[in-house]
């Protein structure tokens, strides 16, 4: 191996390195806050006490948007490595700190608020890191490597999600429910030193994105302004583009196994351990479609995954409803290889959608916008669909609506 290809392979690491930190916090946060409720909220019925966690949890997505422009301009003016460090930083120390932060018990409502705080410094963060790593790996990327670099920012979420969610296991496992209700819960937080750590010493060692290097002494626009001014239609075509698999991502890993095992009539036990083998194909499924939008067009790629989802997902829910156990694993299997399939393209063909001096900022913009109106919400959507209608495929029609919006969208799309 030349000294080149060790320089792509760290700068690579390196890049994708905070969407496993952001997912690993996800997928902690997400199994411990029945415990958090009980640390934070003690006086709360244990439903009310759950809801204002979920809220906390939230708080961070609606701080997304924010994000995406304070990191943009960061990006597209300094640098994509000096925003990326910052992000690592922002998202890394605020996880560690709700590992110490004192519980109710301690210092009564304080403990919540610091604990909103948190979560803002996190949203922040996390409005920024992804789309600066795919605009990092697209452009450290040849033209004919671009696609499967570039799907590492999604696979890179997956995997962060699959070791928040082994991790909890681990120690449920170790430690016993009593003492991960006392202490316990609060090692999976403290362990994010680790990335942090390891994060900030492969960030530091990055090297520029070449592309952005090349723009940088002659970059004098204001990225913000220059994005309303020339790109806000194709910012929102951008949103179009990511509805489904905004939606269909937050459906798979959040509320599937809910509506597996207390929704449908015939409940399938184990959902989570479905969820999990789900998730391990969706790991493998995103790289592989976007090694081979590298070979065929990247559009075809997505346009016939979307046909496939469009044609596929009402008899996915009517296997969910009355299948098996097996029946529903090959059911949920067959869903995460269609969003891996539609995920694998995205990221390169995000970002060659907008030029380079305004791509970090353009792509905050709509990726962000659409994460915190459609990702965030789609599990209260699915789950309100059922209530109202009282029809188990409601959700199904919700993911069709979208998947004819991208559909339209995508088809349309012109890259640079």
């Amino acid at each position: 191996m030349d000294t080149k290809q060790k320089k792509l392979i760290r700068n690579s690491i390196a890049g994708i390195i905070g969407n496993v930190m952001e997912w690993y916090d996800f997928a902690v946060f997400g199994f411990l806050a029945p415990i958090i409720t009980l640390q934070f909220f003690p006086n709360d019925t244990p439903l009310v006490g759950l809801i204002k966690t979920y809220g906390i949890f939230a708080t961070g997505y609606l701080m997304r948007p924010l994000g995406g422009l304070f990191f943009g301009y960061i990006g597209d003016k300094l640098g994509r490595k000096k925003a990326l460090i910052i992000s690592i930083f922002m998202m890394a120390i605020p996880t560690v700190l709700i590992g110490l932060l004192p519980t109710f018990k301690d210092i009564g409502i304080y403990a919540a608020f610091l604990m909103i705080l948190f979560r803002i410094i996190q949203g922040l963060s996390v409005g920024g890191e992804l789309i600066g790593s795919i605009s990092f790996m697209s452009e450290i990327s040849s033209h004919k490597h671009k696609g499967f670099l570039s799907s590492l920012t999604f696979g890179s979420a997956i995997g962060g999600l699959l070791l928040g969610s082994t991790v909890v296991s681990i120690l449920t496992n170790i430690l016993g429910d009593k003492t991960m209700d006392s202490w316990g819960w609060r090692i999976p937080f403290l362990l994010g030193i680790f990335i942090l750590l390891i994060g900030l010493w492969l960030r530091e060692k990055m090297t520029e994105s070449p592309q952005f290097l090349s723009i940088q002494e002659h970059n004098t626009q204001q990225p913000l302004h220059t994005t309303l001014l020339k790109y806000k239609h194709r910012i929102l075509h951008l949103s179009a583009i990511i509805s489904l698999t905004t939606i269909t991502s937050y459906i798979l890993f959040v509320w599937v196994p809910t509506f597996l095992s207390t929704i449908v009539k015939h409940h399938i036990h184990n959902a989570l351990t479905i969820n999990t083998i789900s998730m391990i194909v969706l790991l493998f499924s995103i790289p592989l479609a976007g090694y081979l939008s590298d070979i065929y067009n990247r559009k075809k790629i997505v346009i016939y995954a979307t046909i496939v989802m469009i044609l596929t997902i009402y008899p996915i829910f009517m296997v969910f409803q009355h299948g098996t156990y097996y029946t529903v694993l090959i059911a949920q299997i067959l869903f995460a290889i269609i969003v891996g399939f539609l995920q694998g393209p995205i990221p390169a063909l995000m970002s060659d959608m907008f030029p380079t001096h305004i791509r970090y900022t353009s792509m905050g913009i709509g990726y962000n916008f659409s994460v915190a109106l459609l990702g965030g919400t789609a599990p209260a959507v699915a789950t309100w669909l059922v209530e109202i209608t009282g029809n188990l495929y409601a959700p199904a029609f919700y993911i069709i609506f979208f998947a004819i919006i991208s559909l339209i969208a995508i088809i349309k799309v012109k890259e640079l």
